[in-house]
């Protein structure tokens, strides 16, 4: 018989398995909900622990509920005066850091949170933002751990000495193009005739920081164009209320008569983009979107344009409008033939290296406890 000491020592090891590593994840744009779904979605799948955390700004919280991504909304848009935005910025990160704090994520994740990237410093969470747009404005002295980029970005536009740079490859948009489904019903649940030659119109972000005027004149003359058409209906999606406020001010006639829509209710982005015959965009993403889709789109912005839109241009997937002159001459207004042949991807190259990198980033990232 053998004592209760060497019994215990005879006793098998219990196996104890590793603590689940966490991810914060801050959506603080629109494009974000649906480029991050997938990335969520994988990442679950693969055993993380996720928190996910958003701002209020643009369509983010009516976005998060129609995809059914869950997460805490935190801090809202403060409109185009630079210092409000500076101001709102520091107090979104105070609150970040307040609830991040218990949360203990291994490491952050975001697309240009600068809320995310002034939280992460302050509690020494390592950091991994990705980004589409090199010419983004960065926060004095706080910079992400890794940074991650198309690789259709040249390394030359990238500043050297800074974060370690990934790539991968295709655009942004690739990364969701494998979960589109067409919805063929939506020109009738919009009531917009079914022998329209439809286009949809994303005017440019006024409030953001990039915004150059010449593109507000460019929507102008976009829509002189087309609203006198009588083949025509156009989908109008505002940024904002008050920028919806003041078209449906200045257009209220074609508004009324129909051949201006503005969705009462979120409609998911591809799919009006399929729709659709053409696309004329202010905005990155619904401009990369459609060329990713193959649907003939017209870009109004007007600020610095990136790498990847000039890559796109040079490849005849984007036309860039630089005058009156070119929206009067440049844009080809004709029905497209609409197929969702060769939108299905099996494997989507672009997630699948995001994901690698975020497994990366997490088993390289050591969390440095922050003082309490």
């Amino acid at each position: 018989m053998c004592s209760p000491a060497k019994a215990m020592l005879k006793a098998p090891k219990v196996k104890r398995s590793l603590p689940r590593k966490k991810i914060w994840i801050d959506l603080d744009n629109s494009p974000h909900v649906p480029f991050f779904r997938p990335i969520i979605d994988e990442l679950k799948a693969r055993g993380y622990d996720l928190f996910v955390t958003a701002r209020d700004a643009y369509q983010v919280r009516e976005l998060l509920e129609y995809y059914g991504v869950e997460g805490k909304v935190i801090g809202k848009h403060y409109g185009k005066h630079k210092t409000l935005k500076a101001l709102g910025t520091c107090w979104r990160a105070v609150v970040l850091i307040a609830m991040v704090r218990k949360e203990k994520p291994d490491i952050s994740v975001c697309h240009g949170s600068r809320g995310c990237l002034m939280a992460s410093k302050v509690l020494k969470i390592p950091n991994l933002t990705i980004g589409d747009y090199e010419f983004t404005a960065n926060v004095p002295s706080v910079r992400p751990t890794w940074l991650v980029y198309p690789s259709v970005v040249p390394d030359a536009h990238l500043k050297d000495g800074g974060p370690e740079i990934l790539k991968y490859p295709g655009i942004k948009e690739d990364v969701y193009l494998g979960r589109f489904k067409p919805d063929p019903k939506l020109k009738s649940r919009l009531r917009i005739p079914p022998a329209s030659l439809l286009i949809t119109i994303r005017p440019p972000a006024t409030e953001a920081h990039y915004h150059n005027p010449e593109a507000e004149v460019l929507l102008k003359a976009a829509l002189d164009r087309f609203v006198p058409s009588p083949e025509t209906t156009i989908i109008l999606l505002p940024r904002n209320k008050r920028q919806e406020d003041k078209l449906r001010a200045e257009w209220r006639e074609a508004i009324a008569a129909n051949k201006i829509v503005i969705p009462d209710h979120v409609e998911d982005g591809m799919n009006l983009i399929w729709n659709s015959d053409l696309v004329i965009s202010g905005g990155g993403t619904m401009n990369r979107e459609a060329a990713a889709l193959q649907v003939p789109v017209y870009s109004i912005f007007r600020g610095k344009i990136g790498a990847v839109d000039q890559y796109l241009a040079d490849n005849g997937r984007l036309v860039l409008l630089t005058s009156v002159e070119d929206v009067q001459s440049k844009i080809i207004a004709v029905r497209r033939q609409k197929s969702a042949d060769g939108l299905a991807q099996p494997h989507v190259p672009a997630l699948e290296t995001i994901i690698q990198h975020i497994e990366m980033a997490v088993s390289r990232g050591v969390r440095a406890q922050p003082a309490n």
